[in-house]
């Protein structure tokens, strides 16, 4: 039953994506795709005052890559940026199969715990997520 909630989660996502589109300058914008599968992402966020002030996304690919990263813009958006450096470790620990997620913690991330169980499929949910940790590496303490 759990996994059905999961599987609809991440169809909703994916049907009805949260935080897509662009922001108007000033941002950070960064892209990534996995070749092997064709899917692309690109993160665009706004910081101020050391915190994810807006964030959105566009690209293309699979259910699972374009769900995550519209679940990655309603997560980030308003926290600090170590906040955002301590979810994305949480997202990749539940990927791997190292933590349990806690969905009181993770909300509707937790759905792509399934993940883990079809190895190939992790990149996918993975993406957007390494997307916003190289993003991440061009903010350098000033308002952007």
């Amino acid at each position: 039953m759990l996994e059905t909630l999961y599987q609809e989660i991440i169809l909703d996502h994916y049907r009805h994506p949260r935080g897509r589109g662009h922001l108007e300058p000033p941002k950070i914008e960064h892209e990534g795709a996995n070749p092997l599968c064709g899917d692309e992402i690109t993160i665009e966020l706004r910081v101020e005052d050391g915190r994810v002030s807006a964030v959105r996304f566009s690209g293309q690919g699979c259910s699972i890559s374009q769900a995550s990263a519209s679940m990655l813009t309603e997560a980030v958006e308003g926290k600090t940026l170590e906040e955002v450096r301590q979810l994305i470790a949480q997202v990749y620990a539940m990927l791997k199969g190292e933590s349990e997620p806690d969905p009181e913690v993770m909300g509707e991330i937790a759905a792509l715990a399934g993940v883990r169980n079809f190895p190939v499929r992790v990149k996918c949910a993975s993406l957007a997520w390494h997307v916003l940790e190289d993003a991440l590496r061009q903010v350098n303490g000033s308002s952007q």
